[in-house]
């Protein structure tokens, strides 16, 4: 336990830090927190503060920086999020895909960190299909998901359809297949289709075998957007390990993921400093994420990965106001 001189000395240790990147020092932590104590004093404070683990001396410096404790510390009891600091901001309603990117991008711009997107977990289900004769025996499939996402693939058909066919064929999928999950329409497809003629029946199989890999494929987990904003972090910067390990980590994405759906229960903003999470074990690292809703439904999560020195105070903000954006940008393009 704390008493409340030692708690407002961390706090000012820690937002000094965060600000500046330096190591603070006794003189400097006594105007920063405005106490009228002696140099002796606030070094006595520092001497407790370093025993608990909350803050730790660098070998180059007299100072002292904080630790992921005392970081978590100061998140969970001292952290005050101001709420009139961003400008206004807007996602459109757009296809799915498109606001997921846009929001990944946005939380990296606002952040000047790395913006995360974890995408809405989809079955492979389509809306409506239709053909395009693009030239002899080659066609445009054109697949709309549920969500409004619309995929494209050209195949090739060892039969030249006309225009009549391709209408019977999309209609006859659209009809009775539409809001099916694609797998299952696959075999339903091979057992129901006796009763048209046998080159429909080949164009549908093909488009609902070319339809199932689309959708899969157009479903990718995470988008990431800023990596190379770590680049202009100093404490990343000057340490090439740390950097190829963060880089390793988005490259992979499977980690993100991971502790993304961790996340995905949870009401509101969660952060996770340094390696607390077991899921991104870097000290360097810490996240701060939220999940977002369709139509009052959770379906996802997103967050800001940076380093332990952040201001968290902002990046609560900045990902809390993105969760809304999404959120309402999905719900009202349905």
């Amino acid at each position: 336990m704390l008493d409340d001189r030692a708690k407002l000395l961390l706090k000012a240790l820690v937002e000094r830090y965060i600000a500046e990147g330096q190591p603070v020092g006794s003189r400097t932590l006594s105007r920063a927190s405005g106490l009228d104590l002696s140099p002796a004093t606030i070094r006595n404070v520092m001497a407790d503060l370093e025993e608990l683990g909350l803050i730790v001396s660098p070998h180059t410096s007299a100072g002292r920086i904080p630790t992921v404790r005392g970081y978590r510390l100061f998140v969970d009891t001292m952290l005050t999020v101001q709420r009139d600091a961003l400008p206004t901001l807007e996602l459109p309603p757009e296809q799915p895909q498109k606001v997921i990117a846009n929001a990944a991008q946005l939380l990296s711009n606002l952040s000047q960190f790395v913006g995360v997107v974890m995408a809405p977990r989809r079955s492979s289900v389509f809306r409506h299909i239709e053909f395009l004769r693009l030239s002899e025996r080659r066609l445009l499939v054109i697949i709309v998901s549920p969500e409004g996402d619309v995929q494209n693939r050209v195949i090739f058909t060892d039969t030249d359809y006309a225009a009549s066919q391709l209408v019977e064929a999309s209609n006859y999928l659209n009809t009775h297949y539409a809001g099916l999950d694609m797998d299952l329409v696959r075999e339903r497809v091979k057992h129901e289709l006796d009763q048209l003629r046998g080159e429909v029946a080949a164009l549908m199989q093909a488009a609902v075998h070319v339809g199932a890999e689309v959708l899969h494929e157009a479903q990718e987990d995470v988008v990431i957007s800023g990596e190379r904003n770590l680049l202009a972090v100093s404490d990343f910067s000057s340490d090439m390990g740390n950097l190829r390990r963060a880089f390793d980590l988005f490259e992979q994405k499977t980690q993100i993921l991971r502790l993304l759906e961790r996340s995905h229960e949870a009401e509101g903003v969660r952060i996770f400093i340094g390696g607390e999470s077991q899921v991104v074990p870097f000290e360097e690292l810490s996240v701060v994420s939220a999940p977002y809703e369709v139509d009052g439904k959770v379906v996802g999560t997103l967050g800001v990965i940076g380093p332990t020195r952040m201001a968290y105070d902002r990046m609560i903000q900045i990902v809390d106001i993105t969760s809304k954006l999404v959120s309402n940008a999905l719900s009202h393009r349905r």
